[in-house]
């Protein structure tokens, strides 16, 4: 992964934001440290895949362009417990104010990279890459998209805006899936165009159309498969299938080895569980 063409745009605005509400008027314990220059590592307690430098270091070149960070780790790296990840240098009360904020941006995106990679390693050797959902934190969509990437996972869809994704209730409003699918056609330009089936035999029926990709949402194992050799003997151009809903760590495999083309897991970004770290001063 290119990490640096990857980055979002928005990392200044978002830790911005996020100090703001943070420090708000000004830090008021902070003043109860001398003006003294000190020296300070993060480091990690637990085994996790690290991401969210970037954000880290803006927390720091906001606050005080006097700070220095030294990563010793790289965004998508494995680490371990007891690993130190960076030394920072700088004004006491700069590191102090900006602790909190800098740590929660590597400890919240870590741990999205950390669960992307369960996942994908539990599919090495597979065929099958791990795509996450639109199921995010508000305010931090691009940064946990860039998380997954670190985790080893991919992308789908940014927003409403740069692919189309049919549910049910678009088909229902459409009246077939026939229809919504050509409208969207239409619409969409040369952006993805996907449906979501329910069924096998709504799965015949979304073969029958102008479709890039093909959701089975909430589909059995064995139904899976079934779908994937349906679209392996069909004659002509063969379309993408996605598998989503109820995924686990425990069937995931399962579903990969059926040689469907992506599953995409809401879990990476909404079930969040945050990497355990901690600054240290020396």
């Amino acid at each position: 992964m290119n990490r640096s063409s990857a980055l979002p745009t928005d990392i200044v605005a978002t830790v911005a934001q996020a100090l703001s509400e943070d420090i708000g008027e000004g830090d008021l314990t902070a003043a109860l440290v001398p003006t003294t220059n000190a020296v300070a590592h993060v480091i990690s307690r637990e085994h996790a895949t690290l991401c969210g430098q970037a954000w880290f270091d803006e927390v720091f070149r906001q606050l005080d362009q006097s700070v220095t960070v030294k990563w010793l780790a790289n965004d998508a790296d494995r680490v371990a417990p007891d690993q130190t990840l960076c030394r920072l240098q700088g004004p006491a009360r700069s590191l102090l104010t900006g602790e909190r904020t800098a740590l929660n941006f590597v400890q919240a995106l870590s741990g999205t990279a950390t669960s992307t990679r369960q996942y994908v390693d539990a599919v090495a050797g597979t065929r099958c890459r791990i795509l996450d959902t639109r199921k995010t934190i508000p305010g931090l969509r691009l940064a946990q998209k860039y998380a997954v990437l670190c985790g080893g996972g991919a992308n789908h869809r940014i927003g409403l805006f740069d692919a189309v994704l049919i549910k049910e209730n678009h088909i229902i409003a459409a009246g077939s899936i026939a229809n919504a699918v050509a409208h969207a056609r239409k619409i969409a330009g040369t952006r993805m165009v996907e449906v979501e089936v329910e069924s096998l035999a709504e799965l015949q029926l979304a073969f029958t159309t102008d479709i890039d990709r093909i959701l089975l949402d909430n589909f059995s194992i064995e139904e899976v498969s079934t779908a994937v050799k349906s679209n392996r003997s069909r004659v002509g151009r063969k379309i993408e299938l996605e598998a989503s809903g109820n995924v686990t760590l425990q069937t995931i495999r399962s579903i990969a080895e059926t040689g469907i083309d992506f599953i995409s897991i809401g879990a990476l970004t909404k079930h969040l569980q945050a990497v355990d770290l901690s600054m240290r001063f020396e």
